[in-house]
């Protein structure tokens, strides 16, 4: 059901005690005094948090019958995920915009910040997430298009490298309709426009 394939699928592959220790050794090889108090539980509370970020929840993809023939967009804007760059291990985070023109069949609402989540978990890079959701979608409801934006400002650009505090990066997703008539594909991207926006202003 769950196609997006992230990196780790279950948390009973984590092995907590050899990934703590291995925490403990990149500490103490960077220079780290684990004798120090405040690192003793360091590696615990490391592999916590990465745990967090890569495993993913599953869920049940709860569809109903189209029943009344709804040909509009169906659209969720501004789902806030985050994930884990499969690059530097460093998170990013950011708004995913999701829509689809539903078929035979609709998808319960919630499902689609679901889907967010459940792709954005693993070591993961932005354009396979985005890509990813748009699979999902056309796979598990068949829509008639599908469009996804996603907006996101990565750790590994911002506190190393080029230092490029602010940056946002967006890529896109369009399948079917959504791609192949531009008229629905404007009608997709104006309704985002306004949380896009605000978004950049905030975090600026």
């Amino acid at each position: 059901m769950n196609n997006c394939g992230p990196s780790i699928e279950s948390s009973a592959l984590v092995d907590v005690p050899a990934a703590e220790r291995s925490v403990a050794s990149l500490l103490s090889a960077l220079g780290a005094n684990l004798d120090d108090e405040a690192l003793q539980q360091t590696p615990r509370r490391v592999v916590a948090a990465y745990r967090e970020l890569l495993v993913p929840q599953d869920f049940e993809a709860t569809t109903f019958p189209n029943s009344e023939g709804y040909d509009e967009l169906v659209l969720v804007r501004a789902i806030p995920f985050r994930s884990l760059c499969a690059h530097h291990l460093l998170p990013f985070t950011g708004l995913a915009h999701v829509a689809y023109l539903p078929g035979d069949r609709i998808l319960g609402l919630s499902k689609l910040a679901r889907v967010v989540e459940f792709c954005s978990r693993g070591f993961q890079v932005q354009e396979r997430v985005t890509w990813q959701i748009a699979e999902w979608l056309e796979k598990n409801v068949e829509p008639v298009g599908v469009g996804v934006v996603i907006d996101a400002q990565h750790s590994c650009m911002a506190v190393r490298g080029v230092r490029a505090v602010g940056s946002w990066t967006t890529t896109t997703a369009m399948r079917g309709v959504l791609r192949q008539d531009p008229e629905r594909r404007r009608e997709f991207l104006s309704a985002i426009e306004a949380d896009r926006s605000r978004a950049v202003g905030v975090a600026c």
